[in-house]
């Protein structure tokens, strides 16, 4: 028999990661990003630009997963980005560049606290934020494409450094 979401086991556990959101300007993916944090775990979400839609849209998405996921809004990721160095946390961008790591051969270390990156719907992270980072993972494809909508891409990355930090 199919359980629904009354009747799962799933123990309920949080994680050291934070996802932080650059310039995520669509209501469907943010709702849908919160479904994801829910699922994973995911200590806090930040959304970082000038318009985020945090409106009827997004919540229908989300499936009332914002009122269980901590989160905030800021205009400025540089700062963010700053608190979470001086934090202490390991900063991580998923997107592809010429130095980035397989995310299924990466190593995330497990005595810090993780802030993982994901970049705008149709340019990725800015240059300068991926300047900031620690390390740069990005997720092996085999199509002819050569990336997938942000929400995917972090429930693939979020799966895996889960998966090591369990």
């Amino acid at each position: 028999m199919q359980l629904d979401h009354h009747s799962t086991n799933f123990t309920s556990k949080k994680f050291p990661i934070t996802l932080i959101c650059e310039q995520v300007g669509t209501a469907a993916n943010i709702g849908s990003l919160f479904r994801t944090a829910d699922a994973f775990g995911v200590e806090k979400l930040i959304f970082c630009g000038k318009e985020i839609p945090m409106g009827r849209k997004m919540t229908k998405t989300s499936r009332a997963t914002e009122k269980y996921v901590d989160y905030e809004v800021s205009e400025n990721i540089q700062e963010k980005l700053s608190d979470l160095k001086q934090k202490n946390y390991f900063l991580v961008a998923l997107e592809i560049t010429e130095a980035s790591h397989d995310l299924k051969s990466f190593e995330f270390p497990k005595q810090k606290r993780i802030a993982l990156v994901i970049g705008e719907e149709n340019f990725g992270i800015s240059e300068a934020v991926l300047q900031q980072m620690d390390a740069v993972v990005h997720i092996p494809m085999f199509g002819q494409n050569s990336s997938m909508n942000l929400v995917q891409a972090s429930s693939v990355a979020l799966y895996e450094i889960t998966n090591q930090m369990s």
